[in-house]
């Protein structure tokens, strides 16, 4: 499928903001409330932003006349979807380590109240962004929007992950289990950590796979 270069260009930068909005909503929320989690949320919108920034000089890249066509340009969208599946495993690893010194130490106090409202909005505001990401993404014939999609569905799953366990943790505070709600943010951040490392392991690994084997990557998704 030929890759569509305008709508592919209108929903990187719509990646872009997306993620930039998110990130500061999700770290400025999270160190006035003290949530190791939403935190979390808040720096994996951060590196998105980062990697989407990368996406669209990636796809620059790829889309100039000089380079339409040649061996090395073939090489550069596969290996930016590894990068990128790099830094999120890592992310997740730093993320994972946090969390689990925070359950050492007597886990994090956090106002649920607010958090569950920073919840609802974040989920709500991710899974607009992926719906948009994935239906446009298939018409555009981009790899590069493919991924995009795959990070803000991760990010809404994430995000839906949160919400459940500060209801949860808001359940607990009504039942006379206050004591345990305190390793509510931390556990979700590990309960985050290793379920969603495997979707940037695949997307890595996927993407070697086609840096070893020339093909077409217009006619392939790249992130099986």
């Amino acid at each position: 499928m030929q890759c569509n270069v305008a709508l592919e260009r209108k929903l990187l930068q719509f990646s872009t903001f997306s993620a930039l909005l998110f990130a500061l909503l999700g770290i400025g929320f999270g160190l006035w409330m003290g949530s190791l989690v939403i935190i979390f949320d808040g720096a994996y919108s951060l590196v998105s932003l980062a990697l989407t920034v990368l996406s669209l000089a990636a796809a620059a890249y790829i889309r100039s006349p000089a380079q339409k066509g040649s061996e090395s340009c073939q090489k550069v969208e596969p290996m930016v979807i590894a990068f990128k599946g790099l830094v999120i495993t890592l992310m997740c690893c730093v993320s994972l380590s946090s969390a689990i010194m925070a359950i050492v130490n007597g886990g994090r106090d956090v106002d649920t109240g607010l958090a569950l409202l920073f919840g609802v909005i974040n989920v709500v505001g991710c899974l607009a962004t992926y719906l948009v990401m994935r239906k446009y993404g298939q018409c555009s014939g981009s790899n590069l929007v493919v991924a995009e999609s795959k990070q803000w569905m991760m990010d809404t799953v994430i995000s839906g992950a949160v919400m459940v366990g500060f209801i949860v943790a808001t359940l607990m505070q009504h039942i006379g289990l206050a004591a345990y709600s305190v390793y509510a943010d931390p556990v979700m951040v590990v309960v985050a950590s290793v379920y969603f490392v495997i979707v940037p392991l695949k997307m890595m690994l996927g993407a070697l796979k086609e840096l070893r084997t020339p093909v077409d990557y217009r006619t392939v998704t790249g992130l099986r």
